[in-house]
C-alpha cells in the first residue's frame, strides 16, 4: 500500500492519496464490487468504492448489505401484504356466513313462534269442536 499526502495551498486541508500495488484483491473484489439492487433507486445504489481505500470499501460494503436488508424487508413486507389480503378474504368470508347464521337463527325463531301459534289455534279449535258436540269429527291422517 502506497500512501501520499499533499496540500495543494495553505488554506486547503491535505488530501490524502493511497493505493494498493496488489492486483489479486482488485480480482477478487471485482464481482463483488459490480453488484446491483433492483429493488434500490438507481439515485441510491451503491457506488463503486475507490479499492485501494479501505474505508471506502468499507463503506461500499455496509451500503451493499443495507441494500440486501433493503430487498429482504421489501420481500418481507410483500409476503406479509399477500397474508394480510388472505386473511382479509377469510374476514369477509367469515363475516358473510355470520350474517347467514344469524339470518337463519332469526328465520327459525319465527318459524318456531309461528308453529307455537298454529298448535296453540289447532288446540284451541279442537276444544271447540268437542264442545260443539262435533264427535264424528276426524282427521284426516287417522282411519
Amino acid at each position: 500500500m502506497i500512501t501520499s499526502a499533499r496540500r495543494v495551498s495553505p488554506d486547503t486541508p491535505e488530501v490524502r492519496i493511497s493505493f494498493s500495488l496488489d492486483g489479486t484483491s482488485d480480482a477478487q473484489n471485482a464481482d463483488e464490487l459490480s453488484q446491483t439492487f433492483p429493488d434500490v433507486e438507481q439515485r441510491l445504489q451503491p457506488v463503486a468504492p475507490c479499492v485501494s481505500l479501505k474505508e471506502s470499501v468499507h463503506v461500499y460494503k455496509e451500503h451493499c448489505r443495507m441494500a440486501r436488508e433493503f430487498h429482504q424487508v421489501k420481500h418481507d413486507i410483500a409476503v406479509l401484504e399477500e397474508r394480510k389480503c388472505r386473511l382479509l378474504a377469510e374476514l369477509v368470508e367469515d363475516e358473510k356466513v355470520a350474517l347467514e347464521i344469524a339470518r337463519l337463527e332469526e328465520e327459525s325463531r319465527r318459524l318456531a313462534e309461528e308453529n307455537r301459534t298454529l298448535v296453540t289455534a289447532h288446540e284451541e279449535h279442537a276444544r271447540q269442536l268437542r264442545r260443539l258436540g262435533v264427535g264424528g269429527w276426524r282427521r284426516p291422517d287417522s282411519s
